[in-house]
């Protein structure tokens, strides 16, 4: 679950784009969008594929 604790003398601002840029490193909009609708079996492998090479980056 991705989190933002708002600091002393921070804006919202600042706070809403560190939560905005966590959430899009988590992948989270793209498994929303992954559930949407139905998913081909290529569509799929390529997923996959880049979560590989998202995990070995960063993980």
């Amino acid at each position: 679950m991705t989190q933002v604790v708002l600091g002393e003398n921070e804006g919202i601002e600042s706070a809403l784009r560190r939560f905005k840029r966590q959430v899009s490193k988590a992948g989270i909009f793209a498994d929303i969008k992954r559930l949407r609708h139905f998913e081909t079996p290529i569509e799929k492998s390529k997923r996959k594929a880049i979560a590989k090479r998202r995990k070995k980056r960063f993980g």
